[in-house]
């Protein structure tokens, strides 16, 4: 038998993403959303599918994320975001995986980011890899208020074969959003490490920002996709160091 396996998600209004993600994670033996009180159906829509769901007030990604591992009842992890869809071939190499001697405490998976219903291929996004399979004696997540990624207490990190499709863009304004709940968030860690902002960091690196996604990681070539792409990161890059120069401008 192969070991059981948790799929573990964080989840505030993705409604319209529940069914599909559940459907595709029919192979995992538990399903578990940490919800931020959502205020649309994903609860309700969850537990109908059988998905235990536990409500925790949202204060960080790192904290609601290691919150979760916590609370799964098995060691191996699957934690994708319910914007990605995992394919039959990604859950067959899953299961492979976890099921033969493992070589790996955990595993990346190469996303291919679809934007406006197009394959993005450059502007970074070609090197977007992820661990989403993990053991959790392993691993856990590690950052501020942002999680920047997984540490690996003992063992290696792998790489699955299959890629899994990642949606994160449902509207403008929807994505315009989470980048600046982002941003949010990373002038807030910036703050607590008494980190000022000035002239460099809003306007020369924003600019940098921009023509690093755009000229020097290709994103030129994928037309007018990846000049929105690279002007809205490049925005959120202005706002994050924008919403820090508030935080100082209310102390005085």
């Amino acid at each position: 038998m192969r070991p059981k396996i948790t799929a573990l998600a964080i989840t505030l209004n993705e409604e319209a993403y529940v069914k599909r993600y559940v459907e595709s994670l029919a192979f995992a033996d538990e399903i578990l959303f940490i919800d931020s009180f959502s205020t649309d159906a994903t609860v309700s829509t969850a537990k109908e599918l059988g998905v235990k769901v536990i409500q925790r007030e949202f204060d960080d990604f790192t904290n609601q994320k290691n919150f979760a591992i916590k609370q799964a009842q098995n060691d191996w992890i699957i934690f994708f975001d319910l914007d990605e869809i995992i394919t039959t071939e990604l859950e067959e190499e899953i299961i492979k995986t976890v099921s033969n001697p493992i070589e790996h405490a955990a595993y990346k998976v190469k996303r291919n980011f679809i934007f406006q219903g197009k394959d993005i291929k450059y502007g970074g996004w070609q090197s977007d890899k992820v661990i989403r399979l993990f053991n959790k004696k392993n691993c856990s997540y590690i950052g501020d208020l942002v999680p920047k990624s997984i540490v690996v207490s003992t063992g290696s990190v792998g790489q699955l074969k299959k890629i899994v499709n990642h949606h994160s863009y449902k509207s403008f304004d929807n994505y315009n959003q989470k980048l600046n709940r982002l941003s949010q968030l990373e002038a807030k860690s910036l703050y607590t490490k008494n980190q000022k902002p000035n002239f460099y960091h809003l306007f020369i690196r924003p600019l940098f920002h921009f023509h690093w996604q755009f000229f020097y990681r290709l994103g030129i070539l994928d037309g007018k996709e990846g000049f929105i792409l690279a002007y809205i990161h490049s925005f959120a890059v202005f706002k994050r160091y924008l919403q820090l120069w508030m935080m100082y401008r209310k102390l005085e």
